[in-house]
């Protein structure tokens, strides 16, 4: 398994995010990471990525234990936080160089040139971050998580500002970044989830509530992503598989 979360809680002071979650993600494959604002998603993500620390369990990525050896396990992941930070005065080649230098890249100009192109930032890289319209500001964290050819993509709500255009420009970089990466990404739209994922995790209230293919979380009861998610974030239903 690529990802491995064991156990997992984080609590911010008397709040729990996160309640003793486990699950695993295998290689090469798209996860659709799912649940109601406030269930625990970001944290979840943030603790993978190594940004936060978790109070209880451990986390493994690639064989490395993210909290033991954090700079290892970062060389392994390329992370789009929701909220996107960037440097707006920064033009999109000079921030992305930026970035691969951070990482160390030898190759750098061949990685900034590769991560424009595969997030279709040609025509716009000439230009200032904060000139830039919010779905090609996204594109740019994109290009970002992906210029050290990471093995595991974390994303967290990776459409969000993108016209209907963008969004199936982005699900086919995102679906064929899962033919050689992990990739485990949020989303709030059921119908992307269903487009370009095989199997979902949801959680509810930091907890895991359903963690299976998409075949098996449809029924003839919740024949759609949305009746299932809306059924089992209600408080109302049994678990699947968590």
């Amino acid at each position: 398994m690529s990802i491995k979360v064991i156990e997992v809680s984080k609590s911010y002071g008397s709040q729990k995010a996160v309640q003793s979650i486990s699950f695993s993600v295998p290689a090469a494959s798209v996860v659709g990471f799912l649940g109601p604002n406030g269930a625990g998603k970001s944290t979840t993500l943030k603790m993978i990525a190594g940004f936060i620390t978790p109070d209880a369990g451990s986390i493994i990525v690639n064989g490395i234990d993210v909290v033991k050896d954090p700079i290892e396990a970062k060389k392994q992941i390329g992370y789009l936080a929701e909220a996107n930070p960037l440097y707006y005065d920064m033009y999109v080649k000079e921030y992305l160089n930026f970035i691969g230098k951070v990482h160390g890249l030898e190759t750098l100009s061949n990685a900034v040139s590769n991560s424009i192109e595969l997030t279709g930032l040609g025509n716009e890289s000439h230009k200032k971050i904060g000139q830039l319209s919010k779905g090609y500001k996204q594109r740019v964290g994109l290009a970002a998580a992906l210029i050290h050819d990471p093995q595991v993509l974390l994303l967290d709500e990776p459409t969000t500002g993108l016209d209907p255009n963008q969004i199936i420009e982005i699900r086919n970089v995102i679906r064929n970044q899962g033919k050689v990466k992990t990739v485990l990404f949020s989303s709030h739209i059921m119908q992307e989830v269903e487009a370009i994922c095989a199997s979902a995790l949801i959680l509810s209230k930091g907890q895991i509530v359903a963690n299976d293919y998409l075949y098996n979380l449809l029924s003839n009861k919740n024949p759609t992503l949305e009746s299932v998610f809306k059924t089992l974030t209600s408080g109302s239903e049994t678990p699947i598989n968590a």
